[in-house]
């Protein structure tokens, strides 16, 4: 099997154009020597690019050390190993699990890097993303989030980093939550993950040819809301893992309730029943002793599938984000943050008919478990039943849904798109200027091929532009390929959002060569005085707007940011 087939990548830009930027061609196996020992990755000359795949981070989190806090590796080798194949995933559940084996044993990361680098002397930016998929699904190894394409188009535009892709544990297996695991075995597995594999960029990343003081931390939903926890984490503190961070759709203050105690304790107890550890002296000792084939059918049910998110500890996950982000206690670093413009459309159940339905399915919502009926009658009140005020404004003024959806199901969107997203990205944007700190905030507003007009521009759709996927490889068959059929202008739009995230992670702005030639105006850092967005669109010229949208409304979700959705 060529690499090429391995990697399943395509050329986002021609090889012609790489080499009129820079000449990083190898044709051997590349060789990497880090502290643990020495990795062969393997090159491509078609795509001028180096691949160290599937290399270790921690000690596998299997037997005694299953729901525990992860370990360092505490191996070393003389010999040189291969790094020539992707991990498996880490177990999760949902589609993005369909096409991959999944293991306990996953917690690997991949390395990316223009061919030709010095290991040692080249100091280059690094990108590191954190994959989303609501903490329950996802995987570094996803072909529809391959950094290829973005390591690539730096290197044409004579920005050249790297990028590095990780795992970490989902669901249960991650973030496991009551009051006899919390004590036991430690917290927040999933975050900790992440945190240890940052640790690890930071020993060695040098080795293949990254600076670790330029590390840019990256996701999206799931995987925004945890580079939100590394800023947040510890209380703040600051131990230099990373220089920036960019978070498409999640936030620090992000979309789920972090002190839900009493609720996880019930899942944990319902868990234990499930597989006969329920009343044993020690619970927790018991399910590590469960068959891997056991539990994970126990908890491939919809009682526990997607259910576990992180949870305030008093340690990495210190206090409320919401608190923190008001106090300034928070690692002070530049952030690039956006939102789609009908983030909702994604989470929004159907039959919504009436003010009295969309009302309980707010009160149902998994984001806002805390809210009662006085504030509900708030919220319908600054989310009025009017089509012209709502999302999904590609549907025109006066539209409304049929079944199944629903005649209020654009207000239902509104709110939701709002609540899980919009307002705490807003809330984000603010928090920053008022620490005169830089942010760069956007809005996705463009439709791809996979999405319907009752998608609208929905959670993902950005993906495939800031990461630069023109070939939509890893939809089909479950969506149909982002650009599939569409104008120029979606290709076009792509470049320009991709070359912007490049930008932030090698320059820390998003200022660069050829810009211009895109005709889109400057992209301003957020201010308090005059609080501007940047709109990426494919439809018309991307353009700058004022953050006012929904003004009252977005103000009285953040302000409520604690006491009714426990952020």
């Amino acid at each position: 099997m060529k690499v090429t087939d391995l990697l399943l990548l395509a050329l986002p830009v021609s090889a012609l154009t790489l080499q009129k930027k820079a000449s990083y061609v190898s044709n051997e196996a590349p060789t990497v020597k880090l502290r643990n020992g020495t990795y062969q990755g393997v090159s491509s000359p078609e795509y001028q690019q180096d691949f160290f795949l599937g290399i270790p981070f921690a000690q596998p989190p299997v037997g005694d050390l299953r729901f525990r806090n992860p370990k360092p590796l505490n191996t070393s080798w003389e010999d040189s190993r291969n790094a020539t194949q992707f991990s498996r995933a880490c177990v999760g559940y949902g589609y993005a699990h369909v096409e991959f084996e999944v293991s306990e044993d996953c917690l690997y990361l991949n390395v990316i890097r223009p061919s030709g680098i010095n290991n040692s002397d080249s100091g280059l930016p690094v990108a590191v993303w954190i994959h989303g998929g609501a903490f329950s699904q996802g995987s570094g190894i996803d072909r529809r989030q391959n950094l290829s394409f973005v390591v690539q188009e730096s290197v044409a535009h004579g920005t050249p980093m790297l990028g590095v892709t990780i795992n970490y544990r989902l669901a249960a297996w991650g973030f496991l939550s009551g009051y006899e695991a919390s004590e036991d075995s430690g917290s927040n597995h999933g975050i900790r993950d992440q945190r240890l594999a940052l640790e690890w960029i930071q020993e060695n990343i040098a080795a293949f040819g990254g600076d670790p003081k330029k590390v840019t931390i990256w996701g999206q939903s799931a995987g925004a809301a945890s580079v939100g926890l590394h800023i947040t984490a510890y209380d703040g503190r600051d131990d230099g893992l990373f220089r920036s961070g960019i978070m498409q759709s999640g936030a620090p203050a992000y979309f789920g309730d972090q002190s839900r105690t009493e609720y996880y304790q019930g899942l944990y107890r319902n868990l234990t029943s499930s597989v006969a550890c329920n009343g044993t002296s020690d619970s927790l000792a018991c399910l590590r002793k469960v068959p891997y084939t056991d539990l994970n059918a126990a908890l491939n049910t919809t009682a526990f599938q997607r259910v576990w998110w992180p949870q305030i500890d008093g340690d990495i996950i210190k206090r409320h984000s919401s608190q923190q982000l008001a106090e300034g206690s928070f690692i002070h670093v530049p952030i690039l943050i956006g939102a789609t413009t009908d983030e909702g459309t994604s989470f929004t159940p159907p039959g919504a008919n009436s003010t009295e339905i969309v009302g309980r399915q707010i009160l149902a919502s998994e984001t806002a478990p805390r809210m009662n009926a006085s504030f509900l009658e708030k919220i319908l009140a600054v989310y009025p039943d009017d089509p012209s005020q709502n999302l999904l404004a590609n549907l025109g003024p006066t539209f409304r849904p049929g079944p199944p959806e629903g005649l209020q199901y654009r207000r239902a969107v509104t709110y939701h798109s709002d609540a899980m997203f919009i307002a705490h990205r807003r809330g984000s944007c603010q928090t920053w200027a008022s620490f005169n700190l830089t942010a760069y905030c956007f809005r996705f507003n463009a439709i791809p091929a996979w999405a319907d007009q009752l998608d609208g521009a929905a959670h993902f759709v950005d993906v495939a532009f800031s990461m630069l996927a023109l070939s939509g490889d890893g939809y089909a068959p479950y969506r149909k390929p982002p650009f599939e059929g569409k104008p120029k202008s979606y290709t076009d739009l792509a470049r320009l959002m991709s070359n912007d995230f490049i930008s932030f992670v090698t320059n820390g702005h998003v200022k660069w060569e050829g810009r211009e030639a895109f005709g889109v105006p400057e992209w301003p850092q957020y201010s308090l005085l005059e609080p501007r967005d940047f709109v990426y669109d494919a439809n018309v010229t991307s353009f700058v707007e004022p953050d006012t949208f929904r003004e009252e409304a977005i103000a009285l979700i953040n302000s409520a940011a604690l006491e009714v959705y426990g952020r």
